[in-house]
């Protein structure tokens, strides 16, 4: 199933004044790298937040908001929340904000071309 390009787009809004945003296909949705790091994805019916991991199991104790885990393990700092708990501008802007903050806290990703081997 594709992402939900309405949240796509309000995504992008949200995103419009942070300098250095690519989006990439991945995952079944899209994603938001901020500075060469994924920090937000869009999915079918839902995003993905990239949060500090120490805020993980009180973030997943909200409504609308579960683990991300994939091949049966859960990825602490990685989180989902479902689209019906975004209806409003300031319920994506929190998530958002969450994300975008954390992404200042670690590294700058180095780009495969430039890695040493």
């Amino acid at each position: 199933m594709a992402y939900s390009t309405s949240l796509a787009q309000r995504m992008r809004q949200a995103l419009a004044a942070i300098p250095h945003v690519e989006e990439k296909k991945m995952f079944g949705g899209l994603a938001f790298m901020i500075n060469g790091k994924m920090c937000l994805t869009v999915g079918p019916g839902r995003i993905m937040c990239r949060v500090e991991p120490a805020m993980h199991d009180a973030l997943v104790a909200k409504k609308g908001c579960s683990d991300v885990i994939m091949k049966g393990r859960i990825y602490k700092g990685y989180v989902h929340v479902a689209e019906a708990q975004l209806q409003t501008k300031a319920a994506l802007d929190y998530w958002v904000e969450l994300a975008l903050e954390y992404n200042k806290t670690i590294a700058t990703a180095i780009p495969s071309k430039v890695r040493r081997r």
